[in-house]
């Protein structure tokens, strides 16, 4: 791979409505995955940089939240239209950075475009209830207003659709928002806040920081920054909450997943066997609703494991824009890391039935090549079952019953998202009742919920109480004011120093 520190240019930050350069000498190099070169370097902030984008957002605040709902609605919509308008420009964006095919970025971009529809009917929303009544000429009701100004920290895996999960609610819902992208792939944050500005959004309202640890902590810790949404791994996610929640802010932490797969024997195995490869291998198993584990209940692991590699064996790999299957991972390192799984599993007595290593590829030899991986008879005390991989690495565990397949779904410490796949319906219904996880598929592999329902697992997959997206989206970027109001009339009954009662 190529690290050249010159003759590329520097990704500035997003404040107050246009780029600004950093005061900072720290940047990140951002590498093509397929070429396995730099294109550019991303600057890092400054706690004081930090500051800036947040003092920002602090003065665009009280002007947009005042702004009449027909008039966010309307800025909204136009992003929107700007959006689905230029989705091609964006998917190019996100293939060069991360390394996901165009079809997926696409596919990327059409499920946060979602959220911004979601949020174009935000009036419905936000409504509050009025009673009327309540006691003789009182009536109460209640108002929904923003937090002010909300911080926003993605990852790297979906650098446009999970900033969407967040902003257009917040925006709709009247805060100011400062996003700190993941710096592996930070350009589509630059060119959504153009977006946005395009749009007629007022200059401050979105604010983009790029960074490390010091940018992260710097929000967490800011005093001004009333709430903060991550997405990311377990670790992260845990220390995010209570380093947040310690400071007083509303935390919501989406961390990492195991999803596993449960296969019944009366199940179509063509249609497991496309599911599996599809929610396994996709965008190079960099989801955190990748299936990661196939739990077969016998005797069907065999007959499967067959179709498996029937269908890997035909997967193309290579640069995203030349119309592969697969492409890259995001970098070097982390391909590093999720190709030591397979020596893991080796050492641990699982059977590599397909190693993706060496794989041959329609791209650069210095791209971050990782082919599609099957590991049969995977033991769950390996680490290659415990821990999140979050790669193309799809690991097969037999069992010998529904029951023992549910117990080992609920001993995981993750409770993201899960699958069964049956053709008989009392047993759907029976599992969508008894697995302890937040997102479940009925022969559906990636779970995702549609964008007026709301995402998130449970156990370590969740930190906070809120969900993203959906009705629990606007609950958590709002808060709640109820009101008592009497307004008198000349036939009062004048002061009365007993207990106020209803009647």
């Amino acid at each position: 791979m190529t690290d050249t520190l010159t003759a590329v240019p520097t990704l500035p930050h997003w404040i107050g409505g246009a780029e600004t350069p950093s005061s900072s000498d720290r940047t990140a190099p951002v590498y093509d995955p397929a070429r396995g070169v730099v294109t550019k370097r991303v600057a890092l902030a400054s706690t004081q940089e930090v500051d800036a984008a947040v003092a920002a957002a602090s003065a665009a605040f009280p002007g947009w939240r005042d702004t009449s709902i027909a008039k966010r609605q309307q800025v909204i919509f136009r992003f929107r239209e700007l959006l689905n308008e230029r989705k091609e420009e964006l998917a190019a964006i996100l293939t060069s950075e991360h390394g996901k095919v165009l079809s997926d970025a696409l596919g990327e971009i059409a499920r946060g475009l979602e959220i911004v529809e979601l949020a174009c009917g935000f009036p419905h929303l936000i409504k509050g209830e009025h009673s009327e009544n309540v006691s003789t000429g009182v009536d109460v009701y209640s108002i929904k207003q923003p937090l002010g100004v909300v911080g926003i920290i993605s990852p790297f895996n979906f650098p446009a659709m999970v900033p969407m999960w967040f902003f257009p609610i917040a925006i709709a819902a009247g805060n100011a928002v400062v996003l700190k992208p993941s710096e592996k792939d930070p350009s589509a944050a630059n060119w959504m806040a153009a977006l946005w500005a395009e749009a007629g959004l007022p200059a401050g309202v979105f604010n983009v920081v790029h960074g490390d640890k010091v940018a992260v902590d710097a929000l967490l810790e800011h005093p001004d920054v009333r709430s903060i949404s991550f997405v990311g791994s377990t670790p992260i996610a845990q220390y995010i909450y209570e380093t947040a929640a310690r400071t007083g802010k509303r935390v919501q932490a989406l961390g990492g997943a195991k999803n596993h797969m449960l296969v019944l024997p009366d199940a179509d195995l063509d249609l497991v066997a496309d599911s599996a490869v599809n929610a396994g291998f996709g965008s190079a198993g960099e989801r955190c609703m990748a299936v990661s584990v196939v739990v077969a209940v016998e005797p069907v692991a065999d007959a499967l494991i067959e179709k498996l590699t029937t269908r890997m064996a035909t997967l193309r790999v290579g640069d995203g824009t030349r119309n592969p299957d697969m492409g890259p991972l995001v970098t070097g390192e982390h391909r590093d890391k999720v190709a030591s799984y397979i020596d893991v599993a080796a050492a641990d007595g699982a059977s590599v039935v397909v190693d993706g290593r060496g794989v041959e590829v329609d791209g650069e030899a210095d791209g971050f090549w990782l082919g599609p991986t099957l590991i049969d008879k995977v033991p769950t005390s390996s680490r290659v079952y415990q821990e999140e991989i979050f790669g193309p690495v799809l690991s097969i565990v037999r069992v010998a019953s529904y029951e023992e397949g549910v117990a080992l779904i609920n001993s995981g410490r993750f409770g993201n998202g899960t699958a069964i796949f049956t053709n008989d319906g009392g047993a759907a219904r029976r599992f969508q009742n008894e697995v302890e996880v937040g997102m479940i598929g009925i022969n559906v592999p990636i779970p995702v919920p549609v964008g007026y329902f709301s995402f998130g697992g449970w156990k370590q997959s969740l930190f906070g109480a809120n969900k993203a997206y959906g009705p629990a989206g606007f609950d958590f970027f709002t808060q709640e004011k109820a009101i008592t109001s009497r307004w008198l009339d000349p036939s009062h009954g004048g002061i009365n120093l007993g207990f106020p009662q209803n009647g």
